[in-house]
């Protein structure tokens, strides 16, 4: 899988919605259940469902036609499927790698860090790089310190991940230091 020739990667497209859905939600799904903080398979289920409406399909068409020039969102794919995704995002003080998501049949085999090779043309490179992270994710986790990235210890809660029973996922900083 590492051969170029088999999986291309390029600029997610406004079509790609729903084969980024897929990514997002088998990812999900196969990553973030975890009986100790309460998220189960049903919140995640639930989550994604209702980002199948129309309203919201154009609703992500629309961001991914309007991403700004500090944004880049990147899809690897085979045979018009795409088996993952990176999203980036130059802020102002820093760079942000905001996802990296491989289904799970296709990891372990060099996309995720193509994906990043790439990503990182659009991160100032006079900039730290930070990355949020499940703190439960021993795999994402392993996968980032490869990178480069080593962890700030600092672990906090985004509303934008509480799940329906309330729990929300407890998410580590890792940064790489210029």
């Amino acid at each position: 899988m590492n051969n170029s020739k088999e999986y291309k990667i390029r600029k997610a497209a406004p079509d790609d919605v729903l084969g980024l859905h897929q990514v997002y939600f088998i990812t999900w799904l196969d990553t973030y259940p975890n009986q100790e903080f309460n998220i189960t398979k049903e919140d995640i289920i639930f989550k994604y469902e209702s980002r199948l409406t129309p309203d919201k399909i154009a609703e992500r068409r629309s961001k991914i036609s309007q991403l700004k020039d500090n944004e880049l969102m990147l899809v690897a794919e085979k045979d018009n499927k795409i088996m993952a995704l990176c999203n980036v995002v130059q802020e102002e003080s820093y760079n942000q790698l905001k996802a990296i998501y491989v289904l799970p049949e296709y990891q372990r085999l060099g996309l995720g860090q193509a994906l990043w090779k790439e990503a990182q043309k659009v991160f100032d490179p006079q900039k730290d790089t930070i990355v949020h992270v499940a703190a439960y994710n021993e795999k994402a986790i392993n996968f980032y310190r490869k990178l480069g990235f080593v962890s700030t210890e600092k672990i906090f809660c985004d509303e934008k991940y509480k799940m329906r029973n309330g729990a929300i996922i407890p998410e580590l900083e890792m940064i790489i230091k210029i």
